[in-house]
């Protein structure tokens, strides 16, 4: 399925009137992920307003943290490999931006920290961590070619020292992660871990490219595997807020308003869920961009190499 180009920073709104914090989340509210009804209206977003009041009531630059950019799917049919490519450049130049044009109304500026979660999950996910170093690694890289100066990473290997992936992994889950029954029990009652359960299942069986036994076989599997992700990826965001108790929490997920994270897009896309990890890039001849899976973008263009690796697909002209 294609999705629209990529997305245009908005003007900023005039100062007058509001105060810094409106000011800022007036930048975020635009590109706000949510499966609901998106509101332009400040006041309904409570959690964003103190949590960025944190750091404008002391004149501090704004920290945001951003779990996400964890490892390419290992399903070929959907991306070129599992290095950063196209998707992640256009996605990490937008942040940075974002964080540009907050420093445009607010002196101090801002910062964000993408806090790569593949490692945490990447077992389940069936993907392995000399992958998800590697991804990391050329992210960083990444960032530092595009000269994104507004953009820090982080990841498990900041934390419990020199210890196995095995164990940092168990030691996060073990002291910050609900249980599985909870989480089931939350499925049954809450609307918003229903929609990320179906969405992790959704992704776990698209992702799964050698099973060899039934369609239904496969769900159960992922069904049982989506709470564990879930679960992990609920221990990280904890992680992260213990190592960073002062951040503005954003998520790639979908979050309704009022929500303790503001849930943000990284590329306009027609599905909520759509990630530059899961996908591939197609260029288009006026330079607007789409996401797709990789078996698509090749029947509608040609492979493009850059730095001597895939980047992306262009479109016949």
């Amino acid at each position: 399925m294609p999705y629209s180009s990529t997305l245009t920073l908005n003007p900023a709104e005039p100062a007058t009137g509001t105060d810094a914090a409106t000011r800022i989340l007036g930048l975020l509210l635009p590109y706000h992920r949510t499966t609901g009804a998106a509101t332009p209206d400040p006041g309904a977003h409570p959690e964003q307003l103190r949590q960025i009041r944190q750091f404008t009531r002391a004149s501090e630059p704004v920290v945001l943290t951003l779990p996400g950019f964890p490892c390419k799917s290992p399903n070929p049919a959907k991306v070129l490999g599992h290095l950063p490519d196209e998707g992640e450049r256009l996605s990490l130049g937008f942040l940075d931006r974002l964080c540009a044009r907050i420093g445009e109304v607010y002196e101090p500026g801002a910062r964000m920290l993408i806090c790569s979660d593949g490692h945490i999950f990447g077992d389940l996910i069936h993907v392995p961590d000399e992958h998800i170093d590697a991804y990391g690694d050329a992210l960083r890289s990444l960032i530092r070619r595009e000269g994104l100066r507004h953009l820090d990473t982080f990841d498990l290997r900041h934390v419990h020292g020199d210890l196995s992936y095995d164990a940092k992994r168990q030691l996060v889950t073990d002291a910050y992660a609900p249980s599985l029954d909870v989480l089931r029990a939350q499925a049954r009652t809450d609307e918003e871990t229903t929609r990320l359960y179906r969405g992790i299942t959704r992704f776990l069986v698209e992702d799964t490219a050698d099973f060899t036994g039934t369609r239904s076989a496969l769900q159960r599997r992922c069904r049982a595997r989506a709470y564990e992700v879930i679960a992990r990826s609920r221990a990280w965001g904890e992680l992260i807020a213990d190592c960073h108790p002062r951040s503005v929490r954003l998520s790639i997920h979908p979050q309704r308003p009022g929500a303790a994270k503001f849930g943000i897009r990284l590329l306009d896309a027609a599905d909520a869920w759509a990630t530059p990890w899961h996908t591939t890039v197609l260029r288009q001849p006026g330079g607007g961009a789409r996401l797709m899976h990789r078996a698509q973008a090749e029947k509608l263009g040609r492979l493009v190499v850059r730095d001597g690796r895939p980047s992306h697909f262009e479109a016949a002209r």
